[in-house]
């Protein structure tokens, strides 16, 4: 049915990623962005407007004791600590890198924020940010990013020093953030309920912490070390209230900055811009869970890359899948199963789209696939079918 006299068998899976060096990992990743640059292109022109991009290390621990670059974690962990750049647009995964359990998590990123920023001017993104914590606010870079009119929104340590310029500010140079509800109430909202957890913590005499408020300010220009120039730094600053039992406690207070050189927005919404990163932990569970690419089953750094690199690519293939589908803002149901499909985890999509029993049929010259199930998704299905076909045909 493939038009293939033979498809490799699973089992050999170790024997194909045991093939690989690191520099042909980097070529394979190159390989797989310029398909993703056609189904790009294929996009309406709002796709383009901008280019959001994660980054992010996640732990993939491993019982084994004799795999080559294993290493033990800052947590105690043994196992690696891959690099995961991703596309928020889509939830595509760009790049990924594997390295030792113990290496920071801004090891080598630089080198991928490069190519992603090359892969997505190709690809005609009209305005690209990058995201990360404070790990990666790798300030020998951000003039040279500046420069080249990329967008960062970075966490930065809470050094002394930093500290000391957001407890210099006055009163007034503060306002309160307000933070949006995380979903809208359709129904009628329900009452709240008794707090049985605080409520123990309080009878025992724990030491309990609430956060009363937050508030924010800015400098406009702060030049970090490494730096030439100056960038934006947004404070918030938490109000914590203590409590021990009854008895009210000193205030705590604690200070979160964000070093950016996006002047456009205001200061709480280059917050919410930073909070909004936190989306990738969800990216990061589908690779451990969803397709178990984190599972790191084989037995050295680089064949592991590449059973991580397959791994991102069936993410990819399922949202390749949704970009098929029609983008025109004007079919409002087809535009709903794109959003869900995007959004859908790999286990969801596997049932819905690929574990479908099906009888083949042979006759003549002709190859006839019967499905034997039905399910929400089967016009979905036959429709992407029409669409791979056509676009093959061209």
């Amino acid at each position: 049915m493939l038009g293939t006299h033979s498809i490799p068998d699973p089992t050999t899976a170790g024997d194909f990623c045991r093939r690989y060096s690191a520099e042909q990992i980097d070529l394979l990743q190159d390989k797989i962005n310029e398909v993703r640059l056609g189904i790009w292109s294929k996009q309406s022109k709002s796709f383009f407007k901008e280019a959001v991009v994660d980054l992010d290390g996640t732990l993939a621990p491993t019982s084994g004791e004799c795999k080559q670059g294993m290493n033990i974690s800052y947590n105690g962990t043994w196992g690696y600590h891959p690099l995961v750049v991703s596309f928020a647009n889509t939830k595509e995964i760009l790049f990924v890198k594997n390295r030792s359990g113990n290496r920071p998590s801004y090891e080598g990123a630089h080198v991928y924020i490069d190519k992603s920023i090359r892969l997505l001017r190709k690809a005609g993104f009209k305005i690209i940010r990058f995201r990360g914590d404070t790990d990666f606010t790798q300030t020998e870079h951000l003039d040279r990013w500046d420069d080249d009119e990329v967008l960062f929104v970075f966490g930065i340590d809470a050094m002394p020093n930093l500290v000391d310029l957001a407890e210099s500010l006055e009163n007034t140079d503060w306002q309160r953030l307000v933070r949006p509800p995380k979903y809208e109430v359709k129904t009628v909202p329900l009452g709240k309920r008794e707090n049985v957890k605080e409520k123990i913590v309080e009878e025992r005499g724990y030491r309990n912490l609430v956060l009363e408020h937050e508030d924010v300010a800015e400098f406009e220009c702060y030049c970090p070390t490494k730096c030439k120039k100056g960038y934006r730094l947004v404070i918030l600053r938490k109000t914590i209230s203590v409590r021990k039992g009854q008895e009210l406690l000193l205030p705590e207070i604690c200070y979160f900055f964000y070093l950016t050189n996006d002047y456009a927005q205001s200061a709480s919404a280059i917050i919410f811009e930073s909070n909004e990163r936190c989306h990738q932990e969800n990216l990061f569970g589908q690779l451990k869970s969803g397709m178990n690419a984190l599972s790191m089953p084989l037995n050295t750094l680089e064949s592991n890359w590449v059973y991580l690199v397959a791994g991102c690519l069936a993410w990819s293939l399922k949202s390749w899948l949704a970009l098929c589908l029609e983008s025109d803002g004007r079919k409002r149901e087809e535009m709903k199963r794109r959003d869900r499909l995007l959004k859908m985890e790999f286990r969801s999509f596997l049932q819905a789209m690929i574990d479908i029993p099906a009888q083949i049929l042979r006759r003549g010259r002709q190859v006839v696939v019967r499905l034997l199930n039905v399910n929400d998704w089967t016009a979905t299905f036959f429709r992407l079918v029409d669409r791979v076909y056509c676009r093959r045909r061209e």
